[in-house]
């Protein structure tokens, strides 16, 4: 049986939320992880959706996935999409899932005219020579910022 890569369904959550926590486990983030399968449910297959995920899969068993959500350029003046997480579990590795994976959000991307993918990796990842072998480009150009917790409550009083 070959590769399937399919949307993921209502029904997949608490396979998705098995990746996330295997993907903070390889990042040595797994104190980080604050999302439950309600979470899942409620923003990725809710009445407001905020993400969309695929899954790779083989003979029935999950072989990795890509959850992503659609942002916009105002040079391109057309939607693109943030690729938050891409994991392939362990025993799946060096066998193409990577690739599909990203395939497929790049057919996403041309049939719907958005004109570009983006995504952030960790500086000790060695995930980015497979990026690169993709035609990735690491945007030395662009520091990635972030405002959260105290931050993020301190200003919004502001308002």
């Amino acid at each position: 049986m070959a590769m399937v890569i399919r949307d993921a369904e209502r029904a997949d959550s608490a396979t998705i939320l098995m990746l996330i926590n295997e993907l903070a486990a390889f990042e040595q983030m797994e104190d980080a992880v604050r999302i439950q399968e309600a979470d899942l449910l409620e923003t990725g297959f809710g009445q407001r959706r905020f993400f969309d995920c695929v899954l790779a899969e083989e003979e029935g068993q999950t072989l990795g996935f890509a959850l992503y959500y659609y942002n916009f350029s105002t040079f391109e003046g057309r939607p693109g999409v943030y690729l938050e997480d891409l994991y392939v579990r362990e025993q799946a590795r060096g066998k193409g899932v990577g690739r599909a994976l990203i395939a497929h959000l790049a057919r996403h991307c041309r049939e719907n005219d958005f004109r570009r993918v983006d995504l952030s990796v960790l500086h000790w990842n060695s995930a980015r020579r497979f990026y690169e072998t993709l035609g990735l480009k690491h945007n030395e150009d662009w520091l990635g910022y972030r405002l959260e917790g105290d931050a993020l409550k301190k200003l919004a009083e502001e308002s």
